[in-house]
C-alpha cells in the first residue's frame, strides 16, 4: 500500500481474487473501448434537394454514433471542369452538419471526385454511453408504463 513509510504499510489480500478482480477490469474496459470508423456519403454535383436532405440525415446519423463522415462528390463529363460548385455544395453540407461536427480535411480534388471529410464533436465511447442512457431510460419508462396500466383496469372494474 505505502512501501516508502516508515514502517511499511502493507495489505494482505487473496492473490486470485486480486487477478480475478483484475480481469474484470479489463474485460469491462475492452467492452467500453470503440474505435471511430469512417463512413461515407456519395453526392452528384445535381443533386436534388429531398435526395440532399436524405444523404444529409444519413450523414447526421453516422456523426451522432461518433463516426467520421467522407463527403464526396462525384463528378462526370463536363460537370469536372466546374469545381467551385463541388466545393459550393460541400460547404453547405458542412454548414448544416455544423451542430454535430467539425470540418477536418477542406474539400480537395482526387481524380474524378471532390472529397471532404466531417469529424463528430463527440467521440465514439460517450456516443455509445449516451445512447445506452437513453435505452435504459426508455426501457425504464415502458416498464413504469406498463405496470401503471395494469393497475388501471382493475380499478375501473372495482368502481
Amino acid at each position: 500500500m505505502a512501501p516508502n513509510s516508515k514502517p511499511p504499510v502493507v495489505k494482505i489480500m487473496d492473490y486470485g481474487k486480486f487477478k480475478y478482480e483484475a480481469a474484470q477490469k479489463a474485460k469491462e474496459a475492452r467492452r467500453n473501448q470503440a474505435n471511430t470508423i469512417l463512413k461515407e456519403v456519395r453526392f452528384r454535383l445535381k443533386i436534388e434537394a429531398h435526395d440532399y436532405t436524405t444523404k444529409l440525415k444519413r450523414a447526421e446519423g453516422f456523426l451522432k454514433a461518433g463516426d467520421k463522415v467522407k463527403a464526396m462528390i462525384l463528378f462526370r463529363g463536363r460537370e469536372q471542369s466546374r469545381p467551385e460548385q463541388g466545393v459550393r455544395l460541400l460547404r453547405k453540407f458542412a454548414e448544416d452538419v455544423a451542430e454535430l461536427g467539425t470540418v477536418e480535411s477542406n474539400p480537395t480534388i482526387d481524380g474524378r471526385n471532390m472529397v471532404m471529410v466531417v469529424a463528430p464533436l463527440k467521440n465514439k465511447s460517450e456516443a455509445k454511453a449516451e445512447q445506452n442512457a437513453v435505452r435504459t431510460a426508455n426501457k425504464q419508462a415502458a416498464r413504469d408504463a406498463k405496470s401503471g396500466s395494469e393497475s388501471d383496469p382493475t380499478d375501473e372494474s372495482e368502481a
